[in-house]
């Protein structure tokens, strides 16, 4: 048995986007229900695909699996539950305040920290009514609350009048203004997670460095808030059946490497390791498949394929060349590979005889060690997170923190750890970065999110997180929002894998963006083994499986394709 063994009557399944928590969490429930258990799998992610990996069309109420006798599931629409939330709060100010007001009320409810309260509330109500799940053995929850999120709902002071008046440039005190009547629910909620004899948390990593880190950040958080009962869930453990391939061999070699040198914290875990799946884990052969791994079989012949492969990156910077100068964004989530397009996109500007400037503000990556090498032309920069957060503290502590008692000032301060206040923190900082592209290339691995843009792009949230005063405003900050949405100074690349959970992360990226008036230039699908030339025949099975979502990107933008490289 290759899934987590299950002692508990809930279980969390937690990780970054594309690891695979959707597809172990419904092998698990599928496993219990075969064995006789009557089992509710809830997905609480705004990316949700557990309908196609289930095969069966979800609602908010539970759903009988067809196949699958004595296995449900539901949708928690966490986008929903934000909108619903957002209304609650904000409605009642409608005609009383300026437009002005309520449309920077709007977006201060609008970003990643009030869709995880407001899908944290909807689950804490399906495990505070016993009504709701009376009938069934096992809960299992894909996708768990960060420990951010459950720092900040057990701070006392969060139930406070603190919340409603606070005005001091925190980013997430505003989506907890309506959640003082769910003190009690929320303080059960958040202890039954921290009951070992009632819930099991599964760490689910793939068998990568920076996925095994996030596992153990993760690790860190929960254990801070006494969550101890962990398991980690090693997914997509690949090893070449017939060595001699370069990509297999590559590939064998990165995943007994990564696990080797795991983050000490995950190596004390009980640990369990599905094997790679070459068909994917959608529909409930494949998810049978995660818990008999002898069945897999190997193919004996190579899968041919009609589909039209993208170009390559080089067509893409060719084409970005031509400007002679202007910003570079790569955008994606965690684990997709935008430092490393980013670094290429760089190198083969410099090469092509431009100057470039290559930065991050992501604190996990590492340009200068992407780049690897001295190339004329190319500078590498890096925006400290660390030193920006520190500095904005600073600055809001003293201001906005005067006069809090301790309770009051213990809540700021947790609020001011959240990755809403990180992304403000470092806009100056990005800013002037941005300014060196009217003479120059600027490559940026990680930018602003359409929320932070729009949050910034707020009169009265603008002047009051970042600005102070108009005095205060230097030159770059004023021209950086024109700038980021002019097509033409800026370039914006969405970076995503060819599956399931990235290509709908990278899409709701989109959307976001939209909203702040940011259009990207263009898609880079990265690391396909479809495109790789392995002859491998797990990984051209493999290959295969990307092609619903390399001709569905091609569809919606412009596209370009990066072979998985040994």
């Amino acid at each position: 048995m290759t899934l987590p063994t299950v002692g508990t009557r809930i279980l969390f399944f937690t990780g970054k986007g594309g690891v695979g928590k959707t597809s172990l969490s419904c092998a698990t429930g599928l496993a219990l229900a075969g064995s006789g258990k009557r089992v509710l799998i809830v997905s609480t992610d705004p990316a949700s695909n557990l309908d196609e990996v289930l095969g069966t069309p979800l609602t908010g109420e539970p759903t009988p699996i067809v196949g699958a006798p004595g296995l449900y599931a539901l949708n928690i629409d966490p986008e929903v539950a934000a909108r619903d939330y957002r209304e609650r709060v904000v409605g009642p100010y409608r005609g009383v305040l300026p437009a002005a007001a309520i449309v920077s009320m709007e977006e201060q409810f609008s970003g990643a920290c009030t869709v995880e309260i407001a899908a944290f509330d909807a689950f804490a109500k399906l495990l505070g009514d016993p009504s709701a799940t009376v009938g069934f053995d096992h809960i299992i929850f894909d996708t768990a609350p960060t420990g951010h999120t459950l720092r900040l709902l057990t701070l006392p002071s969060a139930w406070t009048d603190f919340i409603a008046s606070s005005t001091g440039g925190a980013s997430c005190l505003g989506p907890l203004a309506g959640l003082e009547k769910q003190k009690a629910l929320y303080a059960a909620t958040v202890a039954r997670l921290a009951d070992p004899a009632a819930t099991t948390v599964v760490l689910v990593s793939r068998p990568e460095r920076s996925s095994l880190r996030e596992a153990e950040r993760t690790r860190g958080e929960l254990a801070e808030l006494g969550v101890a009962n962990l398991l980690l869930a090693l997914n997509g453990m690949f090893t070449a059946t017939a060595p001699g391939d370069a990509v297999a061999d590559a590939l064998t070699a990165r995943g007994r490497d990564a696990v080797a040198a795991m983050p000490v914290g995950l190596t004390t875990l009980p640990r369990t390791e599905t094997p790679f799946l070459p068909k994917g884990t959608v529909g409930l052969a494949a998810l049978r498949g995660m818990s008999q791994s002898k069945i897999i079989a190997v193919p004996s012949t190579l899968p041919t394929s009609s589909v039209v492969i993208p170009p390559g990156l080089e067509t893409l910077v060719a084409d970005l060349a031509q400007a002679g100068r202007g910003v570079i964004m790569t955008m994606g989530k965690g684990g997709v590979g935008k430092t490393t397009v980013a670094a290429s996109i760089a190198m083969s500007l410099a090469r092509r005889g431009h100057r470039v400037t290559l930065s991050t503000t992501d604190p996990a990556a590492h340009v200068a060690d992407a780049v690897g090498e001295d190339v004329p032309g190319l500078t590498v920069t890096r925006i400290d997170p660390e030193q920006e957060i520190a500095t904005y503290r600073t600055e809001v502590l003293a201001k906005a923190g005067d006069g809090l008692d301790a309770a009051g000032r213990a809540m700021l301060e947790e609020d001011l750890r959240s990755p809403c206040t990180e992304e403000i923190a470092v806009f100056r900082a990005f800013a002037n970065t941005v300014d060196e592209g009217k003479d120059q290339f600027v490559v940026l691995d990680t930018a602003p999110t359409g929320h932070t843009i729009l949050l910034l792009d707020a009169a009265e949230a603008y002047h009051r997180d970042v600005l102070r005063t108009e005095l205060d405003m230097p030159d770059a900050v004023r021209k950086l929002l024109p700038r980021l949405r002019d097509p033409v100074f800026t370039k914006t690349i969405i970076v995503t894998l060819a599956e399931a959970t990235p290509v709908h992360e990278a899409e709701r990226l989109q959307e976001d963006l939209a909203r702040a008036g940011i259009y990207p230039f263009a898609w880079v699908i990265n690391q396909s083994l479809l495109a790789s030339g392995t002859r491998d025949p797990q990984l051209a099975e493999r290959g295969q499986y990307e092609v619903p979502f390399i001709e569905h990107v091609a569809s919606i933008s412009r596209a370009v394709l990066i072979a998985w490289k040994a």
